[in-house]
């Protein structure tokens, strides 16, 4: 006696249709543990505070936090008439323009180095290179401190040479740019890697044709690197401009915005508002700053993004 296998019907259980469900319930259930940490931990606060944006709320209100008042743009239309805002927000946009471009062009002479010129004991100077990366920022910082205090080490080898070193991070000429020379050398070193890698995928083939057509050094970066280095160009500007529009522990850690408020951040500023207790005010801050990181983004992608 034989037993006829199952009919596979359009509607049953053995359909496609109905594997396509059950597989999906499947990688739902699978999923549903991180979606549930996303909505609750990041979705959830980041909603939150947009709406906070818009209300006056403050320390007063954290036991009735439903009771705020709705106020619209009063909190964004305040900070662009708040003088310490507007500083805090042409020093990030000092840090940046003369930030990212010093840490691309050093990075890609390392790479550069590294790729040609370089060839004993390479490996060790991707490591030293890279290792500021991963070492703690507050570490770094604090370690920076003692170098441009007016009797570290930078003022003491100055003093080889007769030249009498100024106090580095109290001075509003100077401190800024100190912070800056500090977050090139600690980020060199990712672009350098990530330059190197792009560096590696030229192919050779390019670089001997236009040496037999007479291409010198210069024409060869210039007409073969350069272009094949733009998808690598492109993402190193956007993840540095996004960093460095975020920085705070340099400022933090080593001048606490000072002097007269010459390396006052916005991140800094915003953590400012929200210890002060101004919730509302500081969460606006920071869809401020949220709003130019887009549009910096979106200007290095038309600019950088590769044309074929």
């Amino acid at each position: 006696m034989s037993v006829s296998a199952p009919v596979r019907r359009s509607g049953g259980a053995y359909s496609p249709a109905a594997r396509h469900r059950r597989q999906t319930l499947i990688a739902w259930g699978f999923a549903a543990p991180f979606v549930v940490l996303f909505l609750v931990f990041l979705a959830g606060p980041i909603v939150s505070s947009l709406l906070m944006s818009f209300t006056d709320m403050t320390t007063r209100d954290l036991r009735n936090p439903l009771a705020v008042d709705f106020v619209g743009f009063e909190n964004y239309v305040t900070l662009f008439t708040d003088q310490k805002f507007l500083r805090a927000l042409q020093n990030t946009v000092v840090f940046v323009v003369f930030g990212v471009p010093l840490t691309m062009g050093l990075a890609l002479l390392l790479a550069l180095a590294l790729n040609t010129g370089i060839t004993r004991f390479r490996t060790v100077f991707r490591v030293g290179y890279y290792a500021p990366v991963v070492t703690s920022i507050v570490a770094i910082a604090i370690v920076w401190r003692f170098i441009l205090q007016p009797d570290g080490l930078l003022n003491v080898f100055l003093g080889w040479f007769g030249v009498q070193g100024p106090d580095w991070l109290q001075s509003t000429g100077w401190a800024m740019p100190s912070l800056i020379l500090m977050a090139v050398w600690r980020n060199i070193g990712t672009l350098m890697v990530i330059f190197l890698a792009a560096l590696q995928g030229v192919p050779r083939e390019q670089h001997e044709a236009a040496m037999v057509d007479g291409a010198g050094v210069l024409a060869r970066f210039r007409y073969v690197t350069l272009p094949e280095l733009r998808p690598a160009m492109l993402f190193a500007a956007v993840i540095t401009g996004i960093g460095f529009l975020q920085f705070f522990e340099e400022p933090f850690v080593m001048t606490r915005g000072g002097p007269l408020d010459s390396t006052l951040s916005s991140a800094f500023f915003t953590f400012n508002q929200f210890g002060f207790g101004n919730y509302a005010y500081a969460a606006a801050s920071s869809y401020v700053l949220f709003l130019v990181i887009v549009l910096l983004t979106l200007l290095q992608f038309r600019l950088l993004r590769r044309k074929d």
